[in-house]
């Protein structure tokens, strides 16, 4: 099969050809019809991440159809049309059986613990419980869109944030994930403040519902511009981004009890954030942190899909070929392009 294959960190990825995947006798192999680029693929291209192997192929928002099946799996054939969340969990464990598979800790997730899918064909395991079928109306673009992003930002939102009509909502950082988190948001009644540093990122949260914007290059102070507007802070704010000012600026725009959400991913350097604990416990405020979605989850989500509350397909920027993302990978930390970049030409 044709793949994106980086030998070592930080070096120029290559397009091979590498040995097609053999599904495990609990998995299915994905023929890849649309993957997303996402920051995640750059921070483990930078060697972020320890659990990632040489020579390694990125990419973890997939949808495709089914091309093989393991002996053990049950309720799928080959062609079916399918998605996946990017934890892929086991199915066995304590977290799993208590529903809680984003956790799992036998979990797998490709283009990480194994290739993924910057590729022609991809390998998910424990399929039983990991893969999603996707409705008829749906293509794979929007289906690989909502990849990690959208599903991470619908669980930030509703199940973490659990956030209610009228509240206040602050999203830091307008990129994939904060975008979708203010759609969902916006969905559900909430009045969101999207904040930025780009303002073409900034008119497209304002299209998908945001009722004000704030560029932080423009203000002295984030959350106190948050306070002004709320007249006290917001009751959920999100750090959609993941570095050390968006997360400190998140928790002081909180009102007293509100809520952070970490959803942005802190890495490296950035791991160990100086969180204000002293105005975390003096105002009781909650520290919360959101990674992916479980796949029984995903009906809640499509459903307010197909019903046209949410419209992902609103928020895919371009679509590129496997060649064009190698620039596209390596330039994650500099691109402010806005939107979903999703490649689905192999």
């Amino acid at each position: 099969m044709k793949a994106l294959v980086y030998e070592n960190f930080k070096s120029a990825p290559k397009i091979m050809h590498v040995s097609d995947p053999i599904p495990e006798p609990h998995g299915v192999i994905v023929n890849v019809k649309a993957t997303g680029v996402c920051r995640s693929d750059w921070h483990g291209w930078m060697g972020h991440d320890d659990g990632i192997e040489l020579p390694h192929v990125p990419g973890h928002e997939f949808a495709g159809t089914i091309a093989a099946l393991g002996k053990d799996v049950r309720g799928f054939k080959v062609g079916d049309r399918v998605t996946v969340p990017f934890i892929n969990a086991c199915g066995s464990c304590p977290d799993c059986h208590s529903g809680n598979h984003q956790v799992c800790g036998s979990q797998t997730q490709p283009g990480f613990t194994h290739w993924g899918s910057f590729a022609e064909y991809v390998s998910v395991d424990h399929a039983n419980i990991n893969l999603v079928k996707l409705p008829d109306e749906m293509d794979f673009v929007t289906a690989a869109s909502l990849g990690c992003r959208f599903v991470t930002s619908f669980r930030a939102v509703v199940d973490q944030g659990n956030i209610k009509a009228g509240q206040w909502v602050a999203v830091h950082g307008c990129g994939g994930v904060g975008l979708s988190a203010i759609m969902i948001a916006k969905a559900i009644g909430a009045n969101v403040i999207a904040i930025d540093i780009d303002d073409s990122a900034l008119k497209l949260a304002s299209n998908l519902g945001a009722v004000a914007t704030i560029n932080a290059n423009q203000v002295t102070s984030v959350p106190e511009a948050i306070k002004t507007l709320t007249k006290g802070g917001v009751h959920v704010s999100l750090d959609a981004l993941g570095h050390p000012v968006t997360c400190i600026n998140s928790i002081k725009s909180l009102r007293k009890l509100g809520k952070h959400i970490q959803v942005g991913l802190l890495l490296a350097e950035h791991s160990t954030p100086n969180i204000p604990m002293d105005a975390v416990i003096a105002n009781e405020l909650e520290i919360i942190g959101s990674h992916g979605m479980q796949a029984h989850r995903y009906d809640a989500m499509l459903a307010m899909i197909l019903s046209g509350q949410l419209q992902p397909e609103k928020l895919l920027g371009k679509t590129i070929s496997l060649t064009e993302s190698i620039d596209v990978l390596t330039g994650l930390d500099k691109n402010n392009t806005p939107g979903v970049t999703v490649i689905n030409q192999f």
